[in-house]
């Protein structure tokens, strides 16, 4: 059992396993983004447009994409991933090639990464506790920008690019081998999903 969990350790450690997740999950948050910008469009030349992913009272794309907190900077929100997601993909194909990028390079795209996560959670707050609606694409975008961000910050702990403090990095660095960053995502995903249950509970099957 002991080596089994070497060995899966040692996958979950390797760039193969890291930067691949890491694209998977990109290209999600990519895909959606795009999805998110077109009705984005059909909704600025039909506000009244019947989108595909208006499911219910509570799931419906056009809800949430009517209001101010979808395009919060003059424009929607879904352009910030068009923009955003094609240099995480870059990052994860170019890692896979065996490129290594400079520490202050990927600190940056840890901290722009990181505003980009802040983000996509205000909005999902904003769509839980204040429009009231739920868009699936924005939950998708939602999720891969969480898987994004673990995988991308797994990396640069385990690379030290951070320049934390040594008693910092080494704390987090043993966390990463224990595997406690894997286990505290699916605990917030959790979490998440039983948010979401307690709050619209069966209105979101009506």
């Amino acid at each position: 059992m002991s080596e089994l969990f070497e060995r899966v350790h040692r996958f979950r450690q390797s760039n193969g396993w890291i930067f691949g997740y890491m694209l998977f999950s990109s290209l999600i948050s990519l895909t959606a983004s795009f999805v998110l910008s077109v009705d984005a469009l059909e909704l600025a030349r039909n506000p009244g447009a019947d989108l595909a992913c208006n499911i219910n009272s509570v799931i419906s794309c056009g809800t949430v994409g009517a209001t101010w907190q979808a395009n919060l900077l003059g424009f929607p929100n879904a352009y910030l991933g068009l923009i955003a997601e094609p240099v995480v993909i870059t990052i994860a194909v170019a890692s896979l090639a065996k490129v290594k990028f400079p520490r202050g390079f990927m600190l940056a795209a840890q901290i722009v990464y990181t505003i980009g996560l802040v983000f996509a959670y205000w909005l999902f707050y904003q769509s839980m506790f204040h429009i009231n609606a739920l868009c699936p694409w924005c939950l998708l975008v939602t999720l891969s920008t969480t898987l994004v961000f673990s995988s991308l910050t797994h990396v640069n702990i385990r690379d030290n690019n951070l320049f934390l403090p040594p008693r910092v990095q080494n704390a987090l660095a043993s966390g990463l081998r224990m595997g406690l960053d894997g286990l505290i995502v699916v605990l917030w995903l959790t979490f998440i999903v039983l948010a979401i249950l307690l709050k619209y509970g069966a209105a979101l099957f009506a």
